[in-house]
């Protein structure tokens, strides 16, 4: 057999062998898909529990189990804003039965907050889908000046450093949205952090510090009693809540911020268990009963695909560490 004819061969068996390599992992792929779950499943909140995070994980985490046939075990492992919990849980096997519902607070800001959170939020994991956002709102005390988005902006800007605005403590997300506020409207506001949403919310419904942002859920009740006035929304359109309270962004182009809720696999999670999973959940908040539940907390629903989830988490990251850079907040 000549040179070229045993090169020839060689190739072909090699290419035959590679065709059958091949088929072998689909087929083996496919086998996974379908007789995934088989064991009981965990759904890990990196959050403390009664929070709307947890809360909604819960509920997805209930119907999972009916629509999948397996128990879905949710455990609550809080600590560092999400980071204990999220790091623990990175190195699970890739395998479908470890799930991380999470915050954007943890995956896109935490990384330019602080100085090691000990997970990547794009190496580590894989997005499944966003399950919902929780919009926040610009609210001020009733005896503020300034009645409407166009005149908070004329009154803050014509009066640099004069006012203050509460949150929840350095780096939270209602800190930053104040930081973004002033830089895309060019404002100068004074923060002012407390040690928790409780706190700073007393003082601004008792006038002390005049202005916040507050998640909707939260302030919704103090909305409605007249405690508080609602100047503008965070998210990207208005909220079905607040019918006509306009979003910020249609005065002030780029300004968008909400905390959205999203379901994640460990990072090397088999493709087809995935899609298996983000169906699975697209088919949960097609129910009228979830999607009830979930308005009545407050949560606006969204339908990311995998590819539109890892898209929305890169321009997140990207956005915050823009706004965490110029706000120098920062924690060790």
């Amino acid at each position: 057999m000549t040179v070229q004819s045993r090169l020839r061969r060689a190739g072909i068996l090699s290419l035959l062998s590679a065709t059958l390599l091949s088929a072998a992992h689909f087929s083996a792929q496919a086998q996974h898909a379908d007789k995934y779950p088989s064991q009981p499943i965990t759904m890990v909140i990196p959050q403390a529990p009664g929070g709307t995070n947890d809360i909604v994980g819960r509920l997805i985490a209930n119907e999972l189990a009916e629509e999948l046939k397996q128990s879905v075990v949710v455990t609550n492992r809080p600590g560092a804003g999400g980071n204990i919990g999220t790091a623990q849980t990175k190195s699970a096997a890739p395998d479908g039965y470890t799930l991380l519902m999470t915050v954007n607070s943890a995956q896109a800001i935490n990384p330019s907050l602080y100085k090691n959170v000990g997970f990547d939020p794009i190496k580590d994991f894989s997005p499944i889908t966003v399950v919902g956002a929780v919009p926040n709102v610009l609210v001020v005390h009733p005896s503020f000046p300034a009645k409407t988005l166009d005149e908070f902006i004329a009154l803050i800007k014509a009066n640099p450093g004069k006012y203050q605005y509460a949150s929840a403590g350095n780096g939270t997300l209602n800190h930053l949205l104040g930081a973004m506020l002033d830089q895309k409207a060019g404002l100068k506001m004074e923060h002012i952090p407390y040690k928790g949403v409780a706190p700073a919310m007393i003082d601004v419904l008792g006038g002390q510090v005049p202005i916040a942002f507050a998640s909707l859920p939260s302030a919704l009740n103090n909305i409605r009693q007249g405690k508080l006035r609602a100047i503008g929304v965070s998210t990207d359109k208005r909220s079905p809540a607040l019918p006509d309270v306009p979003a910020i962004n249609e005065k002030i182009p780029g300004f968008s911020g909400d905390l959205w809720i999203g379901l994640f696999s460990i990072a090397g999670t088999p493709q087809d268990i995935t899609d298996k999973l983000y169906a699975t959940v697209s088919r949960i908040m097609q129910k009228p009963a979830v999607q009830k539940r979930l308005s009545d907390l407050g949560v606006e629903l969204y339908f990311d695909t995998p590819a539109q989830f890892k898209a929305r988490l890169a321009k997140d990251i990207e956005q915050w560490r823009e706004i965490v850079k110029v706000s120098g907040a920062k924690v060790d």
